[in-house]
């Protein structure tokens, strides 16, 4: 009402926000209010603490193991069904060692989380276990005959479905492996700038993570929070993990391109969404009309409102191939390592005639220099290509060893896509 300009008069109580006498009546009934409010609430989580220190349970969600309470004196009743599987999955914990080998096991085994029905009619639960529920679930002292209240942990009422010294074995496994990635994860997501800014197609968040070598070494990636949480993937072509630094760099130099004047580009942007054979780079709409005048032949522009969307291609790693994660603007060469030097490789096995006419020198010693002697009888068009990295998409040297490469140089271009 104040915010335009509106005035309430009362008709059976003697005040109106007309007079400074009214206004000053209001906020007094207003102050009340509000204190009956607060006291209530102190009321009700004094109850709620007080009860909890008894080992009462006073609601909330059921943990899988128990169902209601019977009767008023407030007990969790034990379901021994769910019981032999909460034992089992700490059991299989110990043995697996790993939280995500356990979800995948229940998942094949169809273990659900444990489905909740309310008043209402409406349900939740009856899901497969992510990971996330499966590190609350391991924790959760309520199966060792404990009631918590914020950090406080008090003796419950109710019987216990785990053994204290498995419970015991099971959390000291957990905060080992704690320790071990808590400095290193620290480190990961200090110098993670897409933090935040990175989802993948389904416009799901990717999330800094890290793996270990087996030298020691530490692999950055950004992971989709599916993948996280053990979600199998809803469409096969979505991408749900990507090397970090390699799209840090590509990010940062399309960034650097599309914006040459700015001295923080990064700063400038609003999202990356990630897909299989393109990256859309989110901006302000401000800055539409300069990003215009550097893009790509192969990159697009579309204005949404408030921002632009910046569309380029790229060419994503394959699962045990290569970890390269490169543009795939055509007048941005990426020569091939592997494949440039197969090409040197074959042209040792050769000598020249004297009409300058290729021979082989020396007769292949393996199957493998068999195959990439192909490469040296290629179109030498084709061979000065690949030395500039303007290769097809996705010609890779394994190409080159599972096809029979032509000798005929016309058609050579049309066997291996070239345009």
């Amino acid at each position: 009402f104040d915010a335009r300009g509106v005035s309430f008069v009362s008709v059976t109580q003697a005040f109106n926000t007309t007079s400074s006498m009214g206004r000053l009546t209001l906020n007094v009934l207003l102050s009340f209010a509000q204190f009956e409010r607060e006291v209530t609430g102190e009321r009700i989580r004094d109850k709620i603490a007080a009860s909890k220190a008894k080992g009462m349970w006073v609601g909330g969600v059921l943990p899988l193991g128990y169902d209601r309470p019977v009767d008023s004196a407030r007990v969790l009743q034990v379901n021994p069904a769910e019981a032999e599987i909460v034992r089992a999955m700490f059991s299989r914990y110990l043995a697996l060692g790993s939280v995500h080998k356990l979800a995948a096991e229940l998942e094949m085994s169809g273990v659900r989380s444990k489905l909740q029905v309310y008043a209402s009619g409406r349900t939740t639960g009856g899901v497969p276990y992510s990971r996330g529920a499966l590190f609350h679930l391991l924790r959760n002292p309520v199966y060792i005959c404990r009631i918590v209240h914020k950090d406080v942990i008090h003796p419950g009422l109710h019987a216990g479905i785990i053994e204290p010294a498995l419970f015991e074995a099971v959390q000291a496994q957990l905060d080992s492996q704690r320790r071990r990635h808590a400095t290193t994860a620290v480190r990961t997501v200090m110098r993670a700038p897409l933090t935040g800014r990175m989802f993948d197609a389904a416009g799901a968040p990717m999330s800094p993570a890290f793996s270990r070598g087996a030298r020691g070494g530490v692999y950055r990636y950004y992971v989709s929070a599916g993948l996280q949480a053990g979600r199998k993937p809803q469409r096969p072509d979505l991408v749900r993990r990507v090397p970090a630094p390699a799209i840090e760099a590509l990010v940062e130099a399309a960034l650097a391109r599309l914006l040459p004047h700015d001295d923080h580009p990064l700063a400038r942007l609003v999202a990356v969404h990630l897909h299989t054979d393109r990256i859309e780079i989110i901006l302000p709409g401000k800055l539409a009309r300069n990003v215009r005048e550097f893009l790509h032949a192969s990159e697009t522009i579309e204005m949404r409102k408030t921002t632009c969307i910046v569309q380029s291609p790229i060419a994503l790693p394959m699962r045990g191939g290569r970890t390269k994660v490169s543009s795939g603007a055509p007048d941005l060469a990426a020569p091939d390592p592997a494949l440039v030097a197969a090409l040197r490789r074959a042209h040792r096995m050769l000598r020249r005639d004297a009409q300058g006419q290729p021979i082989i020198d020396v007769g292949p010693a393996s199957a493998y220099e068999r195959k990439i002697l192909r490469l040296a009888f290629l179109a030498p068009e084709l061979q000065h290509d690949i030395l500039a990295g303007k290769q097809p998409r996705g010609l890779r040297l394994e190409t080159f060893l599972k096809c029979e490469v032509p000798l005929a140089w016309s058609a050579q271009r049309t066997a291996l896509g070239w345009a």
